[in-house]
């Protein structure tokens, strides 16, 4: 399997019933501020507060009943988790998921929900590789990867299908990079319907993994990940994915954590909409002048909403 436009198409046959086609909102003030015309698309407002409720509803009913019947296991710091946990739950199968022990609260609470079985772990990508491993050795629970894995890409890809649907033809498509499988399905379903855009990933500096990964043309690793950007806690971007980002996407960008906390709170104020902080991070390129967007059309994701409101970030500097 590989992943173009049909395979994007076909997913979106498939999940239609399962997930909610997200609104794109406008905002002058902002427009005001790049210089530029900027369509968001709303994801906060999918199912699962997620897009990733759109790849991992593919990629369980992509599974032959024999396969689904064993169930399912994903490691995620929490959205990748919940949208397995609920497409299991949709399927009628088990599901385990398998988070990193600081996983902020919020997701959590969303993963048990669903009624999935979640086992804690530390918070590095060996020891989830590790727990999903011994869980699918047990349980002959089929691996549900977060990004790199087709089926889930071409999930992602649909909300960017949707985005130019519903607001396009755009110059620009931005769109939030942790491990690429959004990136990837972006890029693709982009460049297939607007061949002149430019497809730009936004990563935080703190986890720039993929960025380096891009320019170098061979998986970097980073042992160690700091950023407030949660959803984007990467170690090394996907093997299958890191061919795709080099083919279909013109650029990655990095901004710093106090670049994001500042595009999350103005994308609070303007939109009104609550969105976590690697949500913020396409905007937070625009607005600290990573990617020029003056005289553009320019469709952002924004990609989740799941954040602690108890503690908001702007309230901890």
């Amino acid at each position: 399997m590989s992943l173009d436009l049909a395979a994007i198409r076909a997913a979106h046959g498939r999940i239609r019933p399962h997930i909610v086609r997200t609104p794109v909102l406008t905002n002058p003030a902002l427009d005001a501020a790049c210089g530029g015309r900027l369509f968001f698309k709303c994801e906060n407002l999918q199912a699962v507060g997620a897009f990733k409720a759109r790849g991992a509803v593919n990629a369980v009913f992509s599974l032959p009943d024999a396969d689904a019947a064993r169930g399912v296991v994903a490691h995620s710091s929490g959205n990748h988790g919940a949208a397995v946990a609920r497409a299991a739950r949709l399927r009628g199968i088990p599901a385990h998921i398998v988070m990193p022990h600081n996983s902020a609260r919020s997701k959590l609470r969303n993963v048990e929900v669903y009624g999935a079985k979640v086992t804690l772990c530390e918070p590095n990508l060996t020891a989830r590789e590790a727990a999903c491993a011994r869980i699918s050795a047990e349980t002959g629970a089929v691996l549900i990867h977060p990004f790199d894995d087709y089926a889930v890409m071409a999930g992602q890809g649909t909300a960017a299908l949707e985005l130019i649907e519903d607001a396009g033809p755009f110059d620009l498509v931005l769109a939030p990079i942790g491990g690429g499988g959004l990136l990837s399905g972006t890029a693709v379903a982009t460049k297939a319907l607007l061949p002149s855009a430019r497809v730009i990933g936004a990563e935080p500096a703190g986890g720039a993994d993929a960025a380096e990964s891009f320019r170098a043309g061979r998986r970097v690793n980073w042992p160690k990940v700091d950023t407030i950007a949660d959803g984007l806690r990467t170690n090394c971007v996907g093997e299958r994915n890191l061919p795709l980002l080099r083919q279909f996407v013109d650029d990655i960008v990095t901004v710093t954590d106090d670049e994001i906390v500042a595009a999350m709170r103005e994308l609070w104020e303007n939109l009104k909409i609550v969105i976590e902080p690697s949500c913020a991070v396409p905007w937070a390129a625009i607005r600290a002048g990573k990617v020029d967007v003056r005289g553009k059309r320019a469709g952002l994701i924004l990609t989740g909403g799941n954040v602690d409101l108890d503690h908001l970030p702007w309230q901890e500097t």
